[in-house]
């Protein structure tokens, strides 16, 4: 046990990441139910479909499961209000200012944990009174930070600047990964792509295959200017780039971009003109299984390696 599986009371440290389309209440109790911290992504979700979800999750797992709140969605005072309402036991903050809903949240019993992507940002959320941070490198999937910190580099930053639990992300879907940030100090580590390509995930079965066959260096971060974003490199993508070298204005980007351009992409299967977000450790990713099974196989390789690095490291 340490301080995130203590904290969240589960069995093993690791979280599955609230992925925008990816992250329905299926693949949430699979994870709760294989002793990690399964976690429902709000952000693409109506109020009323949150609501399901929650329900629907507490009926399919007795375990705990998280939320994730971006803080900039249009209803998010809905959302608290149903994480609230069901009692959700832990949720977790992104893309906004923490200080905003935290003490609500935890005036309600909920734990609160909160997604930054620099030191700066994480002692904020410490001082806002949160109970962990993710702090999630550049290499991760969907939305990341502007500073392009590596998670290697992020990790220790964070880790020696705030006392509270710190769980990595980013680039994270093997068990050697996870070995690595946690000897850097993280206590859990937050997996999101690895769990896009399982079978409990939301994501269309067309994008689920493009992520499978995807070679290193088939993604970019890309529109800073508007919220930045990894993707993988497909029609969109090259209009955007196309853009970019015609000097496009943030309100010409932002016209690209339209609406719904993730929902066509990643939950439509739209490969040409969706918008296709995952990390760059898509490359490590050559099967679709259960969650079950991906959670095994982490854990699995975390344990070979741990005995095998302890046996290989030498005096100097």
């Amino acid at each position: 046990m340490n301080r995130i599986t203590k904290l969240f009371g589960i069995e093993k440290p690791i979280i599955q990441a609230g992925m925008i389309w990816c992250s329905p209440w299926q693949l949430a109790a699979a994870v709760s139910n294989n002793g990690g911290l399964g976690v429902i992504g709000a952000g693409s979700m109506y109020p009323e479909t949150l609501e399901e979800h929650v329900d629907k999750c507490l009926k399919a797992t007795s375990k705990p499961f998280a939320v994730n709140l971006p803080l900039l969605y249009p209803d998010i005072e809905k959302h608290i209000e149903t994480v609230i309402k069901y009692k959700v036991p832990i949720v977790i903050t992104s893309a906004g200012n923490p200080k905003v809903w935290t003490p609500k949240l935890k005036a309600s019993g909920i734990k609160v944990v909160h997604v930054v992507s620099s030191a700066k940002f994480a002692l904020k959320s410490e001082a806002a009174g949160v109970d962990a941070i993710v702090a999630e490198g550049f290499e991760a999937g969907g939305h990341n930070g502007r500073e392009e910190t590596t998670t290697l580099a992020l990790i220790q930053d964070v880790v020696d600047n705030v006392n509270v639990p710190v769980i990595a992300a980013g680039g994270i879907a093997t068990g050697k990964a996870m070995l690595a940030v946690m000897s850097l100090g993280a206590d859990a580590v937050q997996i999101g792509s690895r769990f896009v390509a399982s079978e409990e995930s939301s994501a269309h079965e067309n994008f689920k295959k493009v992520v499978v066959e995807s070679g290193e260096g088939q993604t970019s971060l890309t529109l800073k200017e508007i919220t930045p974003v990894r993707l993988i490199k497909n029609n969109f993508y090259n209009q955007v780039q196309h853009a970019y070298q015609n000097d496009a204005s943030v309100e010409d980007l932002k016209y690209l971009l339209g609406r719904g351009r993730a929902k066509k992409g990643m939950f439509e299967g739209d490969l040409m003109e969706g918008e296709l977000e995952i990390g760059q450790v898509a490359t490590y990713i050559k099967n679709i299984k259960p969650a079950a099974e991906i959670m095994e196989e982490i854990l699995g390789e975390f344990h070979t390696s741990r005995r095998q690095l302890s046996s290989t490291i030498y005096d100097f």
